[in-house]
């Protein structure tokens, strides 16, 4: 059972150079993915006088969105792991492959590359707003909710398979690709429903710069448990205890 796994750690693990190094590459990975994330919705809203909410600019958006995460993913990858994103780091904690302290250590650094970024980008626009996430009309929160956990969990059971799982082989090399894909995709589908976070840094940088925090818990509470499922799942079925390895070649 992956709960066996679960690890606590100790707190002198965040003060390890390789933990403070894994956080700092956390945090320039979330810079790097929400400046351009967030910064194609700001110039797409400039470049039509505020008409972002239309189907190119949702295509836009998420076309923008893939390529970022899959260069934040890539370039974070051989010294965090690239998460990017609190929802992942805590599906990486729930099947026991990243200790409690470390995963904090991990949600500081991306909350901090998120925060930095949104300040960034008001700065270089000169005080444009960095639109926090909201609800489209008649979209309730109990909708979003589940929208949100529906997502995470496909993007962290795309990390958990291409990343994660030591079977993996030579599918981990197209891991950065895959995971910025299926965020792209799924902005596709959630974008017009409460904007497609699936990653509560990337809400929360907006929020606080724009100091806008309406409905704000449905961005942490729908993938963290999304995330969450999506490691236990796939720890318990397909990693953990019973899983079936496939015979050699030799053996059929």
């Amino acid at each position: 059972m992956p709960i066996r796994n679960i690890a606590v750690g100790h707190y002198r693990e965040t003060t390890q150079p390789d933990a403070l190094k894994a956080a700092l590459a956390e945090f320039i990975s979330t810079l790097i993915f929400v400046f351009a994330g967030e910064g194609s919705g700001m110039a797409f809203s400039k470049l039509t006088d505020g008409a972002s909410n239309t189907p190119a600019g949702l295509i836009a958006a998420a076309i923008a969105h893939a390529f970022a995460l899959f260069v934040a993913v890539s370039v974070g990858a051989n010294i965090s792991g690239g998460h990017v994103n609190p929802a992942v780091t805590f599906g990486a904690f729930i099947g026991g492959n990243i200790t409690l302290f470390r995963g904090i250590l991990y949600w500081i650094a991306q909350l901090l590359g998120s925060t930095v970024a949104c300040l960034l980008l008001k700065f270089v626009t000169g005080g444009l707003e960095t639109s926090a996430f909201a609800l489209s009309t008649g979209v309730g929160v109990w909708n979003a909710f589940v929208l949100e956990i529906v997502m995470t969990f496909g993007l962290v059971y795309t990390v958990y398979a291409t990343a994660i799982d030591p079977k993996k082989g030579n599918l981990g090399i197209i891991a950065p690709i895959a995971i910025g894909f299926i965020v792209g995709a799924n902005i596709l589908v959630g974008g017009a429903f409460d904007g497609a976070s699936m990653n509560p840094a990337v809400s929360f940088g907006p929020a606080l710069v724009s100091w806008s925090w309406t409905n704000h818990w449905v961005y942490w509470a729908g993938p963290l448990v999304g995330g969450g499922l999506a490691g236990l799942i796939y720890e318990l079925f397909f990693i953990g205890f019973g899983t079936h390895e496939q015979l050699p070649t030799t053996d059929y």
